[in-house]
């Protein structure tokens, strides 16, 4: 009898051991599966993206748990469990993130890993100047400022090139970068690229040019960026403007006066502007001014190492945006009477002396 009760016992006691290890079993299974579906399903994003900025010191399982706090995850654990299989955790980086809609959990650890933070832009225009350049860095709110009121001179010393002029030294482009970017950054990367589009264009650049070096180059190419909005005829006043320094004419082009002029001109340019003596009056003075008058793009540098060919000295404005372009005087103030001065001769001896404009 005993040995039967005993046996029973025993039997109950492996029945339990049984009945635990089917509960783990189930449990085990139970999860695995939900697992396999967290890792199957995106987040649980309903809009289109949603920002997250993951901070310096954060920790995989703190990461894990904003997103269950914002309702994007269910299973907070399955993440920090997945990033520590794939041997992800201590590989997170700083930084803001845009997380799209339809994200899966790997695509997330993905773009934490990778650093793939979300990016801002900037546009700086072609024909800007540097205060124009600077106001729009100093006016965006993604940018980390250290030089407002700064001046130029303390600019060009933050990123490196103390003693260079300001103007025409940073590339027009759209620029994307992460939050908090410094704008000594920016102007650095914009400068570079300045340097590298100038460098490649001045060993291209055509033979028996009356340019010393790229910056002249640089120079040149302000002026044809400011003098027309129209790209086809970038190499035609490069050419008109390179013949010209060639014969020791006057480049007598209105956008060097008004640059010197600076807050002086008020949008009317008179007789009396041109008669004004500055650095960089093209009509008193010749040859190029001394520094570029405002950021040339990749075609009016091209432009100004590779001019077109011709025998045009002088070209005015038909109204219209685009330019008339004259190979000898006699021409040219043909033009001015029936552009300027819509074919009224009259004034022709009364209006200011514009020949390259």
């Amino acid at each position: 009898m005993n040995k039967l009760l005993k046996t029973i016992g025993a039997y109950k006691w492996y029945l339990f051991l049984a009945l635990i290890v089917m509960a783990v079993l189930v449990k085990g299974i139970s999860t695995y599966s939900r697992y396999q579906e967290f890792l199957a399903s995106p987040l649980n994003i309903n809009t289109d993206s949603v920002d997250y900025i993951v901070q310096r010191g954060a920790s995989m399982r703190n990461i894990a748990r904003d997103f269950a706090d914002m309702g994007l995850l269910q299973e907070p654990t399955f993440l920090v469990v997945r990033a520590r299989m794939r041997e992800l955790a201590q590989s997170i980086k700083v930084g803001e993130y845009s997380i799209q809609k339809g994200t899966l959990p790997d695509e997330l650890l993905d773009q934490l890993v990778k650093g793939k933070v979300k990016q801002y832009s900037l546009t700086l225009i072609e024909g800007w100047t540097f205060r124009e350049v600077m106001a729009a860095l100093n006016q965006h709110m993604q940018i980390r400022h250290t030089l407002i009121d700064k001046t130029a001179e303390q600019v060009m010393q933050a990123i490196g090139h103390e003693g260079e002029h300001p103007e025409g030294r940073f590339f027009p482009e759209t620029y994307r970068f992460p939050k908090n970017t410094s704008d000594v950054e920016f102007l650095k990367r914009a400068y570079r690229h300045m340097q590298d589009t100038l460098n490649r264009a001045w060993q291209a650049k055509a033979q028996d040019l009356p340019l010393e070096n790229a910056y002249e180059a640089l120079i040149l190419a302000s002026i044809i960026e400011k003098e027309t909005a129209q790209q086809s005829e970038y190499r035609q006043i490069a050419g008109v403007f390179t013949r010209r320094l060639q014969r020791g004419m006057r480049l007598q082009t209105d956008p060097t006066v008004i640059y010197g002029l600076g807050e002086q001109f008020d949008g009317n340019l008179t007789r009396k502007h041109l008669r004004q003596d500055t650095p960089y009056n093209t009509y008193t003075r010749k040859g190029l001014p001394p520094t570029p008058i405002a950021i040339p793009g990749a075609d009016a540098i091209k432009a100004a190492l590779q001019p077109a060919h011709g025998k045009t000295l002088y070209f005015v404005s038909k109204g219209n945006g685009y330019h008339h372009f004259s190979s000898t005087l006699k021409e040219h103030n043909e033009a001015v009477i029936r552009y300027q001065l819509k074919g009224d001769r009259t004034k022709a001896f009364s209006s200011r002396p514009r020949v390259a404009q």
